[in-house]
């Protein structure tokens, strides 16, 4: 049976990897979902550096390796498994004492046969890295397996302590081939068109504001994503500290308790439902999601202006709205032309059949939906 608890709403998706799964569960609530990657995860496999580090491994021995991400566990072992060195690969790891940054991190290592010695129950680097000073002397070896986003500063605490670091560079985070589906996910952001965005990594948020500080985006698309218009759901607080960092406001994130995909759609799709405005206006139901209102059963469509007028007016019922706050709260311009609040007014009576009449002409003063 359809959920139909998001239908009305649009949902932005970020994510390169395992955008679909995270598509289908959106759907399944009956969001409108648009995919615009602001990454491109690309494993090294058999590159030169991947190989390189792999070999240091073999002839070092660490005593200890940290595990940054499944993903990289995976990679990493299916590269050796590729060139022929797998079973050396695994005795070194073996032979090492391996923390895991996170649960995917560990559900890899374990799949592979390995023990965990430790898990960062925060999932950040920094506390695998604790994890390791620990149990490490100056002149240990350490091989960090390194997630596509350049050297963490982190990493440079194992330097600093005198160990020998060994960089497993697994994977690259890149900027995507074609950045126009970002660029239009952008616009339809400040646009108002989208009503929640979802990252699921720090770096594709920081590659989206990369690509729109070309086309002079990047303020406008900073604005919409900390205005409250737009919920910002982060897959967990790592994610959502590299949003704070490119400038964005954490008043309207959504992090999810268990820091995974099912959670971070779930608490999404809650902050959402929560939006959905309920009234009764002259007799009829009106229920307002999005752009979706439903009044006693009957199902119409309005276009963004028309649903952020209605939601102004309907949460703020029997009380004037002046032309210039309207012009404020739904353009988002308060020295636009008073004439296009009339003009949408016009037609959202129209949209709303019988219903449209409660919404009432004060004059020289506004407007106000009268319920």
């Amino acid at each position: 049976m359809v959920n139909l608890m998001l239908r009305g709403f649009t949902v932005g998706i970020t994510a390169d990897r395992r955008w679909d799964e995270q598509a289908a569960l959106f759907a399944r609530r009956n969001a409108t979902i648009v995919h615009a990657p602001t990454i491109r995860t690309i494993p090294l496999g058999s590159d030169v550096p991947l190989r390189a580090a792999t070999d240091r491994v073999l002839a070092r021995r660490p005593r200890v390796v940290i595990a940054n991400t499944g993903l990289g566990v995976r990679s990493w072992l299916g590269a050796a498994e590729s060139w022929g060195i797998g079973p050396e690969l695994l005795e070194a790891l073996r032979s090492a004492q391996i923390f895991a940054r996170g649960p995917k991190a560990s559900g890899a290592i374990h799949s592979a046969g390995l023990e965990v010695a430790g898990r960062a129950a925060s999932e950040r680097m920094s506390e695998s890295i604790d994890m390791a000073l620990e149990v490490i002397e100056p002149g240990d070896v350490v091989a960090v397996q390194v997630d596509g986003s350049g050297t963490s500063p982190e990493i440079a605490r194992l330097h600093d302590f005198g160990a020998e670091v060994i960089e497993v560079p697994v994977y690259e985070w890149k900027l995507p081939e074609d950045h126009r589906p970002a660029l239009r996910l952008a616009e339809a952001v400040i646009a108002g068109r989208i009503h929640a965005v979802t990252f699921t990594t720090g770096p594709a948020a920081r590659n989206w504001m990369a690509m729109t500080e070309e086309r002079d985006l990047a303020e406008p698309l900073r604005e919409a994503l900390t205005s409250g218009r737009v919920v910002v759901g982060c897959i967990g607080p790592v994610c959502a500290e590299s949003l704070i960092l490119e400038g964005i406001g954490a008043a309207h994130f959504v992090t999810p308790d268990a820091w995974r995909l099912g959670p971070l759609v779930r608490s999404v799709a809650d902050a959402l439902t929560e939006r959905v405005v309920h009234i009764d206006v002259r007799g009829a139901h009106l229920t307002l999601a999005g752009n979706h209102v439903d009044i006693d059963g009957s199902s119409v469509t309005l276009t963004d202006i028309e649903a952020r007028l209605l939601a102004r007016l309907s949460t703020r019922p029997d009380i004037v709205h002046t032309k210039t706050e309207l012009l404020r709260a739904v353009w988002d311009n308060q020295g636009g032309d008073p004439h296009a609040v009339e003009v949408a007014i016009g037609r959202l009576r129209g949209r709303l059949g019988d219903v449209g009449s409660a919404i009432a002409s004060v004059h020289r003063r506004g407007y106000m939906l009268n319920s």
